[in-house]
């Protein structure tokens, strides 16, 4: 970046790279589980992941690194833990790019469902592969332009929602207004809302992404109001578009085959209205998409430079194309979409749980290095100083623990968990046995 931001701008980009469809799919999966409980959960979410957001921020802006939250956990923790953080936060990312495809699948199943949802899934890896490839000119723009979108779509169903509360909605049938009681929050009583918090936590994923751009604020002080900002508009966005969902369908109705928003406005006889939201959300999580592998495969290259991963893959060509990494991150995505033809019914939860739980886990590996590396910076006078520290980091641990322990509940979760702990085993073994050669310049 050659311009400084304003905090309302990182706010802004924070917004665009966390809602996905994380959100507008996975919500399925949560509010199945939880009934109206869910918006708690989404409050309890936004909490831990503005204290992981307030911790990765301050040890960015007191002490600039490459690399970032790997080199983070490496001046804590010692190589290892370096090599894990970016090979777990790889994978992550790997995973999270095949629920988003799996969730595009679903979206466009809505039109065509009798084509199988591999058949989809392969078009759109080889669509976004195809975007990578072309270069990253104006990319930052697109996805600006994209952040605005789905910004705007969740605002708007919110508003459709306030209508149809209201009565003012004329053009609807007789859809009735699902009532909300003290007795029906907890549908499958406190465990259904535990279990349903990985789910949650994955639709903020995106967090350390925005923690690492806090080094381009014009006022590194303002990086407090920028994360409260962001994530309260982030919640309240969250929570008030689920309220209308609920408000509008049954939760019985909600699934993981359909968005839950398109199930919502589906009940309305307003022509094309659910077809033409099922667009937009499909527009904007292909923009996420697209986004994340890029990410991911920027994350390789910085593995390589690190001493990390193999030294060939760090090659950048004048494009900005790393095709090396693309390559190597296409053929991880690939077995992931083998899977989705062999698991059609279950792949997304399965992915959305491992991916979430790898997550949230290099979470709390970013809370305690900055416990950690809290008297380094203060040795080197830091500049900026967290309300939260240290105890926001212990709080932020305790939730993210029972986020991950609530998916031992239900069976498909805890497969995918199961499947997170075997990749994060097979890292740990590889940090031991692989040889560092240090950072070249």
């Amino acid at each position: 970046m050659h311009k400084r931001l304003a905090w309302w701008q990182l706010s802004l980009i924070g917004i665009g790279s966390i809602i996905g469809a994380g959100f507008f799919l996975g919500s399925g999966l949560s509010i199945g589980m939880a009934g109206p409980s869910v918006l708690i959960g989404y409050i309890i979410a936004g909490l831990a992941t503005f204290i992981v957001f307030a911790a990765l921020a301050e040890m960015t802006v007191n002490d600039p690194q490459p690399g970032s939250f790997r080199t983070y956990a490496r001046l804590a923790f010692g190589r290892s833990a370096g090599f894990m953080s970016g090979w777990i936060y790889w994978l992550a990312g790997v995973l999270i790019m095949s629920s988003e495809i799996v969730a595009l699948s679903t979206f466009t199943q809505y039109w065509f469902p009798n084509i199988p949802l591999g058949i989809f899934s392969v078009l759109y890896a080889v669509l976004g592969f195809g975007i990578n490839f072309m270069g990253v000119r104006n990319f930052g723009a697109i996805e600006s332009v994209f952040a605005v979108i789905k910004l705007t779509i969740l605002i708007l169903f919110i508003l459709f929602g306030v209508l149809f509360v209201c009565g003012l909605l004329s053009t609807s049938p007789k859809v009735p207004i699902q009532p909300i009681g003290s007795h029906d929050w907890f549908p499958h009583g406190l465990s259904g809302l535990w279990s349903a918090m990985i789910f949650v936590f994955f639709s903020f994923g995106g967090i350390e992404v925005v923690g690492v751009t806090a080094s381009e604020l014009k006022r590194g002080e303002e990086i407090a109001k920028a994360g409260l900002t962001l994530l309260v508009v982030l919640v309240l966005v969250y929570v008030l578009a689920l309220f209308g969902v609920l408000k509008m369908t049954e939760p019985s109705a909600i699934s993981d085959a359909a968005s839950p928003f398109v199930t919502a406005l589906s009940g309305f006889r307003i022509p094309y209205l659910g077809t033409l939201f099922n667009l937009i959300i499909i527009s904007a999580a292909f923009s996420t998409m697209v986004g994340a592998l890029f990410g991911v495969s920027r994350v390789m290259v910085s593995l390589a430079e690190d001493g990390d991963a193999p030294r060939s893959l760090k090659q950048v060509n004048s494009r900005g194309i790393a095709s090396k990494s693309l390559w190597i991150t296409a053929a991880a995505l690939a077995v992931t979409i083998v899977c989705s033809y062999i698991l059609p019914h279950t792949m997304y939860e399965y992915v959305s749980t491992a991916a979430g739980a790898m997550l949230i886990l290099n979470w709390i590996l970013i809370l305690a290095s900055s416990l950690k590396l809290r008297s380094r910076s203060e040795t080197n006078r830091g500049k900026l100083r967290i309300f939260t520290h240290p105890y926001g980091a212990y709080v932020g641990m305790a939730l993210i623990l029972v986020a991950i322990s609530g998916a031992l509940l239900h069976r498909n979760e805890r497969i995918g968990l199961g499947l997170s702990l075997a990749l994060i085993l097979l890292v740990f073994v590889a940090s031991r046995i692989v040889p560092y050669t240090g950072r070249r310049h």
